[in-house]
């Protein structure tokens, strides 16, 4: 073998190992290394888990990054955070903004919705093969819930064989403290077989701001017609449910009541379950 070709060889070698670090190699690898100069974390691990072309900006990605730290204050308290992150492979950027509309192409970019999220404990109307799967993602006591989600899930459940409706519960608990004890008491309700929980939850009389427990329960029993005693939402898969639900909302950086996803993708306009024929 000629000396040329063993040149040519271990170029087209070295050019490819360059190149088999893809971009979110490249992100994860950079973001690691910055993070890493914050002298709070005694452990750290920066990974992609997604990475998205940008439609309207050439050469440029979108990337869900997820990290896993341990701060040297709170050591048995692990911190887990997504975010999004800008590339073009050169230069990184935690937004990008639209010059013309002033929008911030965050709000384009969301995960995927994974199959696995539609879960049977989630599942409150219509059947698992219907045409079309609905994820709402709610807080009862959300202005802006009330006002679309009862509504809502009462004009699909309607068509059990066109919408399958999956509800996750997500409190706003800084600003609805009390919504807090009352998905507590929705998921403890269901699991000793009372119907129509979720929608009765919007008819809860009880102001946002309340944090007596025992006040809040009083008025979720007699919405709902149940009998919860504070002992029956201090069960363990009352805990488990809601973790699981907030796992899910996490995941997809849900940050705000109502969110719904239309057959797997975010539906912002939240009016295309009425285009179904």
């Amino acid at each position: 073998m000629s000396l040329m070709l063993k040149l040519l060889i271990t170029t087209l070698i070295l050019n490819s190992f360059v190149y088999a670090q893809s971009a979110s190699d490249k992100v994860a690898e950079f973001l690691q290394d910055k993070f890493s100069e914050n002298p709070r974390f005694s452990s750290l691990d920066v990974k992609v888990s997604e990475e998205i072309p940008l439609k309207d900006v050439k050469g440029w990605n979108a990337y869900i990054v997820d990290v896993d730290a341990i701060l040297k204050s709170s050591p048995k308290k692990p911190v887990k955070q997504r975010m999004i992150w800008f590339s073009d492979g050169n230069v990184i950027t935690k937004d990008l903004v639209d010059m013309y509309t002033g929008a911030s192409l965050i709000e384009s970019v969301k995960p995927k919705f994974q199959k696995s999220y539609y879960k049977k404990e989630n599942l409150i109307y219509g059947n698992v093969d219907a045409k079309h799967k609905i994820a709402l993602f709610s807080d009862p006591l959300c202005p802006f819930c009330k006002r679309f989600v009862p509504n809502a899930i009462k004009e699909m459940k309607k068509y059990p064989k066109k919408f399958a409706i999956y509800y996750y519960h997500f409190p706003l608990n800084r600003i609805h403290p009390a919504s807090v004890t009352l998905v507590k008491a929705a998921v403890a309700a269901k699991l000793k077989g009372y119907k129509n929980i979720v929608l009765n939850l919007y008819n809860v009389r009880v102001s946002p701001r309340q944090r007596d427990k025992q006040k809040i329960l009083e008025a979720f029993n007699k919405a709902e017609g149940t009998h919860l005693t504070l002992k029956d939402l201090n069960n363990p898969a009352v805990e488990k449910q809601i973790k699981e639900d907030f796992n899910v909302a996490n995941a997809l950086m849900v940050n705000g009541t109502p969110t719904l996803y239309f057959d797997s993708e975010i539906d912002k306009t939240k009016k295309k379950y009425l285009k179904v024929k």
